[in-house]
């Protein structure tokens, strides 16, 4: 196949600068806006020493905002103009029928104290979908174990040769377990390309709880092979598979807004796209040439092996030259979520380390500019929220100073006549309407493209079951946000202690959680909504109604994680039809990819 060809994806990587500028002028203009609304709002307002902290708090946490609001604005816009967004053309470069293959592609599969019949399924179903596209024998699968029980990895083999014989794959289904997992996965395959690289072109990174389509891993290969200069493609992953409460709402939100969210960032980002960690497709000379990771000097949390290599390895990668994609278009492409609020902010936990990490890798020489912007994203999605509370924090302060001073007439300096207090209703109304709009923005942007299509609001339940569900879903997000924000400001502060978490194996299924455990975790949050409330209710009370959807997520935390952890509760809200999914709504399940 030749790069000139209709897969050709490497034509199009310098289109990009009217792109980023585009959207660079907007993310300022809008940042710009809130600090100018922001201005006149606190000038006359709190002490001025709170003032200096509460305006560039506020104006890095608009420009953050904006930068996915805009991002959302540039897909909707491509889906209604139904435009690719890397092409901007009807047609996109994975269209057509697939070619046939010529390179040899392994799929790799890392694994590390799993649940073996649960990951020996999904590569059956796996194995099974390629099988039918009649292309099977341009794939060898690997099963990368890092498992440290040996019970497990006892399981582990019994089930791959159970397998194998079953399929009759044992020259195209492997199986291997290191005795030291060092390097933990980047280090897992590292040490596959050492000793297998050189037979394969590419190669394919799933999670124990991924699932792809056959004909999505054939177009990944066809595309790799129509680009000499593509050194990765990440599709779109899709949450599935889980139950609970909890999980069927993070399912629906991301089903929701997620495509429309990553075809604004294939938009712009284009061949300096980010890397994910599994569910995309790698050039194994490239990655083997490119992608050995550094151990950062000192001690973990902050030191030693990098945890979130995936960001790493892509801005690697495209330092040596090589374009990153992410192409949205790519379907079939699937990965499990946690179950519960505790294994959500467990796995938060884990990728705050490491992308605090990253922040010793933003200097190094030779990084595209793009990807110091990838690494600096990953960064402040963790650091919003302490900048979150901080704001929470200055604006009760600047409110309950102003209760007890009261309005100041004259100042330090003598005048005959006082300074009458100005109360600023449009630009609060302003600032209101603006931190609205880009929060909720995307996600309104992606329920009216879902609802403008009959066809595609039936694959959510119809046009009324989508409707209560996104409103379900902003109400259950509004209760959630004031928690994970304690939750990631304590992360952020343990680790900045010197406090390190590892990267142990992570919790499958749907577990629901016991009150006992959600007391031991939430209490704190809810005695501190109860400080809150208390202490402004007495000195501030008519700012209790505006800090009421903090105070109410943090008095419900207890019940809120605990309700939603169960699979019951989810299946309640199945049978009603709410946070309805495409592949519920068509009562299809992930496990056996079909359609």
């Amino acid at each position: 196949m030749k790069a000139d060809t209709a897969w050709a994806l490497d034509r199009f990587a310098r289109g990009a600068a009217w792109r980023r500028l585009l959207l660079g002028v907007l993310v300022f203009a809008t940042a710009a806006l809130g600090a100018y609304l922001l201005i006149d709002v606190i000038s006359a307002r709190g002490p001025e020493a709170l003032k200096y902290l509460f305006l560039p708090a506020f104006v890095l946490l608009v420009a953050w905002a904006a930068l996915s609001f805009w991002s959302g604005v540039f897909g909707f816009l491509l889906g209604v103009l139904r435009l690719h967004p890397v092409s901007l053309r009807r047609r996109g470069p994975a269209d057509g029928p697939l070619p046939a293959l010529r390179a040899r592609t392994a799929i790799l599969l890392p694994v590390y104290n799993e649940d073996p019949a649960d990951v020996f399924a999904r590569l059956r179903a796996v194995y099974g979908s390629l099988a039918t596209t009649g292309q099977l024998a341009s794939f060898d699968f690997f099963v990368l174990s890092d498992t440290t029980d040996p019970a497990i990895a006892d399981q582990e083999r019994a089930c791959w040769d159970e397998l194998r014989h079953a399929l009759d794959a044992q020259g195209r289904l492997f199986y291997r377990r290191r005795q030291a997992n060092t390097g933990k996965k980047a280090g897992n395959i590292a040490e596959w390309i050492d000793t297998h690289g050189g037979r394969y072109a590419h190669m394919i990174i799933l999670d124990a709880d991924s699932l792809m389509q056959g004909e999505t891993l054939v177009r990944l290969a066809a595309l790799m092979e129509a680009n000499p200069r593509t050194g990765i493609i990440q599709t779109h992953i899709v949450p599935a598979g889980r139950l609970t409460l909890f999980a069927r709402a993070l399912q629906f939100s991301t089903r929701l807004t997620g495509a429309v969210l990553a075809m604004g960032h294939s938009f712009w980002q284009l061949g300096e796209a980010n890397y994910y960690g599994h569910n995309a497709i790698l050039r194994v000379a490239a990655f083997a040439e490119c992608c050995r990771l550094p151990v950062l000097s000192g001690k973990p949390p902050l030191g030693g092996e990098i945890l979130s290599h995936d960001f790493v390895e892509a801005a690697f990668l495209r330092r040596g030259g090589w374009h990153c994609w992410l192409l949205p278009e790519l379907r079939g492409s699937f990965e499990e979520v946690p179950s519960n609020l505790l294994d959500y902010a467990a796995r938060d936990r884990r990728w705050v380390q490491g992308n605090l990490q990253h922040a010793r890798l933003l200097g190094l020489p030779g990084l595209h500019s793009m990807s110091r912007l990838h690494l600096a994203m990953g960064i402040f999605a963790y650091i919003a929220s302490p900048l979150w509370l901080l704001l929470l924090m200055l604006s009760s302060a600047m409110v309950v100073d102003h209760q007890l001073t009261g309005d100041v007439y004259f100042g330090a300096t003598r005048t005959l006549f006082p300074q009458w207090p100005r109360y600023h209703w449009p630009e609060i109304q302003g600032l209101l309407a603006l931190t609205g709009v880009l929060l909720f923005g995307p996600k309104i942007l992606a329920l009216t493209l879902r609802l403008w299509s009959t066809r595609s609001a039936r694959r959510f339940g119809g046009r009324l079951a989508l409707l209560m569900s996104f409103l379900l879903e902003a109400v259950f997000s509004a209760l959630l946000a004031p928690v994970m924000m304690l939750f990631h400001t304590g992360f952020v502060a343990r680790i900045l202690a010197g406090n390190a978490v590892g990267w142990p194996a992570q919790p499958r299924g749907d577990r629901g959680m016991k009150w006992r455990q959600a007391l031991a975790r939430h209490t704190g949050h809810a005695l501190l909504g109860l400080f809150m409330l208390a202490v402004l209710g007495a000195l501030a009370p008519s700012f209790v109604p505006w800090i009421l959807p903090v105070v109410a997520g943090l008095l419900l935390s207890v019940p809120l994680a605990v309700l939603s952890s169960r699979r019951g509760v989810g299946m309640a809200a199945r049978r009603l039809r709410v946070f309805l999914t495409p592949e519920e709504g068509a009562q299809r399940t992930p496990l056996l990819l079909e359609g």
